[in-house]
C-alpha cells in the first residue's frame, strides 16, 4: 500500500494531472482531500475519456473525466476482501480508508498480488531449490 498519497484537485487540467502521475510513477491520483475523497482518476479515464474522444488535455479538467464511483476497502479489512471486491468491479486500485473514513492510503492489485506470494512461501521454496538450498 502506498501511504503517501499524492492528491489532485478537480479544477486541475488533465495535462497537469497527467505531467504529476508521470512524474509519481502512479497510474492514478485521488481527486479531492484525504478528508473530502471526490473521485479518482486513471491511467484508463485520461486514455478513453480524453484521448479516444480527442478532447483537449490542456482544458479538459480532471473534475470532467474522473470516475466517481469510488470502492474503497478500510485499512483492517483483510486481503481477501480487498482481492474480493477488486475482482467483482474490475479494479487495479482501492483507496483506503481509516475508521474515521479519511483515506490513509491507495493499494493496488499489484501490492496484493505481492503480499499474497510472499506470504504462501513461493518465493522463498523457487529461491532455495534455484540456489540448491534445502526448502
Amino acid at each position: 500500500m502506498t501511504r503517501d498519497v499524492e492528491f489532485v484537485d478537480a479544477a486541475t487540467t488533465v495535462a497537469e494531472a497527467a505531467m504529476a502521475m508521470g512524474d509519481l510513477g502512479v497510474g492514478a491520483l485521488p481527486v479531492g482531500t484525504a478528508d473530502d475523497l471526490q473521485g479518482i482518476l486513471t491511467d484508463r479515464d485520461i486514455l478513453f475519456r480524453v484521448v479516444a474522444k480527442g478532447l483537449s488535455n490542456k482544458t479538459v479538467t480532471v473534475g470532467e473525466v474522473m470516475t466517481t464511483t469510488i470502492f474503497s476497502c478500510r485499512q483492517e479489512d483483510s486481503i481477501t476482501t480487498a482481492l474480493n471486491l477488486m475482482g467483482a468491479r474490475n479494479l487495479r486500485r482501492l483507496p483506503v480508508l481509516d475508521l474515521n473514513g479519511r483515506t490513509i492510503g491507495l493499494v493496488t492489485l499489484s501490492d496484493l498480488s505481492r503480499r499474497m506470494l510472499l506470504d504462501s512461501g513461493v518465493v522463498q521454496r523457487a529461491v532455495a531449490e534455484m540456489s540448491g538450498a534445502p526448502g
